[in-house]
């Protein structure tokens, strides 16, 4: 167990010539949380003005980010830190230069998008008529006839008749496209039964020459812009290349800039002087004094302020960072997913790197799973890079190291038993001949004798009971965290009535079972309950109302715990229905010999276990979570502290100079 990293309120304070000089010193120190300033009503301060740079940093900076969108510039393997002075000299003539031919492409780009859209759409309107071998300019322009194209629902060519037979009709078979050629003086009827059929006119295209030869020409013409547009993108293509390492070091340079500009923003200041109080750790705090009185010629005057560790709302300010040591780290990731522990709490990682794993790997205990999911987990940790992603791999690693160990305790692969079994007078067939359980005459129940290794699915009452006691034992720790916590902030004595008060009432509840249970009589009955009832007065004293309300659920607590065997048990029961759908006889067994029916066997294998191996991360790791931050920390975690986010910045694609 272990707190927060130590941290001493600093501050920091000079006249106003020297405050860009210190902004620089800051962010190089990287040490500095600033605690944003708020104005008040009788403060000689104000809130500072951005430095003068800020206005046009901003705008290069969306400048350089609009340009990265456009040329979609990602970092590479290849992508190389630049020297800031580099970058300072050439930024504005490449920017310059960026934008002409960003422009340019984009311009042409766009106009030779415009023209694919505008033949998409002639081609659209053009697409019925190709059926027909009919010169455009004969469906317009006659003084004695009328032409109709267009659909109908139906088309029945007995109504036409009916009117006139002078005309002439084309029709689609494979639509319900037509065109009908029909003098004028019936034009007006045919109108009125078209509209019955239910008629959408569709135009010819104002053009001359035959429907295919304009599409044919249009298609050569869309394949001409296309190759344009190819050429264009590969030359988008060429400036990522030219620009992109530029582009990424830029973009860091200006949002440092940005981010000094800008801190004028969160401190006091009048009209000679500024004042920037915040945090350092204190183990740096001879470091940050040293670097910034360098940087500034002691230009500024630096000294550490007093913090009523009495006051909840002065803690609250204080930054939280971890300190643990590199076992118990990655386990800070699933800390943050709760919320960061508060200054003056323990933080809960390096019990949670113990108690998650081995939760999980009670649910999943499965040698199979856990040598598949340690394989995946160290394959992603190989090609992604990502701190965050490490830290997740590594929880994942610990907690297949729990499930192998389970595993073979359990003696369980992929859902097959490793160890034959005898059950009610059935023997049960092991995945290594010979290797039989070895029986006990002891157990909780006389029709689940122990056994190793241990058949979790013919031991489901013993289980049950087995992890309700593990449930018991766990929330106890919180206690006793909690006990510490309280200790170190308000006292023994608060520790003792808010905490070692429910161990107080369990000893009570126990004695009086166990008196019970042995036959003591009335009076071992009687001291178990008034120490239980001592326990209850405590925790009324410690907590209020709230305490003895809160008693029964401490029961629900522990019961939540069975959960353990439950999730274990359903993925052991969808394995062995894999397994069982798979090799059981249903599909194909090994006298059949090979077959196709083999290799749909062995696929159904492969897909069932990938499906439950994904399964085995998801549900294990939900349940396992759930039991640490609902049942576990609420025994002792408080949290809501704040993240410590030092002035400064990890630089990535810029050279230290």
């Amino acid at each position: 167990m272990s707190y927060p990293k130590r941290m001493t309120k600093v501050l920091v304070a000079g006249h106003k010539r020297h405050l860009e000089a210190t902004v620089d010193a800051l962010y190089e120190a990287d040490l500095l949380h600033v605690e944003d300033f708020v104005e008040g009503d009788n403060s000689d301060f104000e809130i500072g003005m951005p430095i003068e740079y800020g206005e046009e940093v901003s705008r290069k900076l969306v400048k350089v980010r609009s340009i990265a969108n456009v040329l979609n510039i990602k970092p590479t393997a290849d992508t190389a830190p630049l020297a800031a002075s580099d970058i300072s000299k050439e930024l504005d003539a490449k920017l310059e230069a960026m934008d002409r031919e960003i422009d340019r492409n984009s311009e042409e780009l766009a106009n030779l998008d415009a023209r694919v859209k505008d033949i998409e759409s002639a081609e659209k309107e053009l697409a019925p008529f190709l059926a027909y071998d009919i010169d455009l300019e004969y469906y317009n322009g006659y003084n004695n006839l009328a032409v109709f194209s267009g659909t109908v629902s139906s088309l029945n060519e007995s109504r036409i008749l009916e009117i006139t037979d002078a005309y002439q009709l084309f029709t689609d078979p494979s639509s319900k496209f037509f065109v009908l050629f029909v003098s004028k003086e019936f034009e007006k009827d045919i109108q009125s039964v078209l509209a019955d059929m239910g008629f959408r006119e569709m135009k010819a295209p104002d053009k001359s020459g035959y429907p295919a030869d304009i599409y044919a020409a249009l298609e050569a013409e869309k394949s001409e812009i296309q190759a344009q547009i190819e050429s264009l993108i590969a030359e988008r293509a060429a400036l990522n290349e030219k620009y992109g390492n530029f582009i990424l070091a830029s973009d860091e340079f200006l949002s440092i800039l940005s981010e000094k500009a800008e801190l004028p923003l969160r401190i006091a200041t009048s009209e000679h002087t500024f004042v920037i109080e915040g945090w350092v750790p204190t183990n740096n705090f001879d470091e940050f004094t040293a670097a910034v009185s360098e940087k500034t010629g002691d230009g500024v005057y630096i000294t550490t302020l007093e913090v009523d560790m009495h006051d909840e709302k002065e803690i609250a300010k204080i930054p939280v960072e971890y300190e643990n040591s590199k076992f118990a780290s990655p386990m800070e990731t699933v800390v943050d997913l709760y919320s960061r522990p508060r200054y003056n709490e323990i933080d809960p990682s390096s019990i949670l790197a113990i108690s998650f794993p081995l939760v999980y790997g009670m649910i999943l205990g499965d040698i199979g799973y856990a040598l598949v999911l340690m394989a995946l987990s160290l394959l992603v940790m190989k090609f992604m890079k990502s701190d965050g992603v490490k830290k997740l791999m590594y929880v994942l690693i610990y907690c297949q190291i729990s499930a192998l160990f389970f595993g073979i305790i359990y003696g369980e692969f992929m859902g097959f038993p490793l160890a034959g079994l005898m059950s009610h007078g059935e023997y049960i067939p092991g995945l290594i001949p010979g290797l039989e359980t070895i029986v006990f005459d002891f157990g909780l129940f006389p029709d689940e004798p122990f056994t190793f290794p241990i058949h979790r699915t013919h031991m489901i009452m013993t289980f049950l009971i087995a992890t309700a006691a593990f449930g018991f034992l766990h929330l106890n720790v919180g206690f006793i965290v909690g006990f510490f916590d309280i200790k170190g902030q308000h006292g023994v004595k608060h520790a003792v009535l808010e905490k070692l008060s429910w161990i107080v009432l369990e000893i009570g509840v126990i004695a009086a079972i166990v008196a019970w249970y042995l036959g003591l009589g009335t009076v071992g009955i009687a001291v178990g309950a008034i120490i239980a009832v001592i326990g209850v007065v405590m925790l009324a004293k410690g907590e209020g109302i709230k305490g003895p309300i809160e008693i029964p659920g401490l029961l629900g607590n522990i019961l939540s715990y069975t959960r353990i065997i439950a999730v274990g048990l359903s993925s052991i029961y969808i394995a062995s229905t894999v397994n069982d759908i798979a090799f059981g006889g249903l599909i194909w067994t090994p006298a059949d010999g090979f077959s196709v029916m083999m290799f749909i066997s062995i696929l159904i294998f492969i897909l069932g276990h990938a499906l439950n191996s994904v399964l085995s991360i998801i549900a294990p790791g939900l349940h396992a979570l759930r039991l640490q931050y609902v049942e576990f920390f609420g025994k002792f975690y408080a949290s809501g502290g704040k993240i410590y986010k030092p002035f400064g910045h990890l630089k990535k694609y810029i050279l230290e100079e």
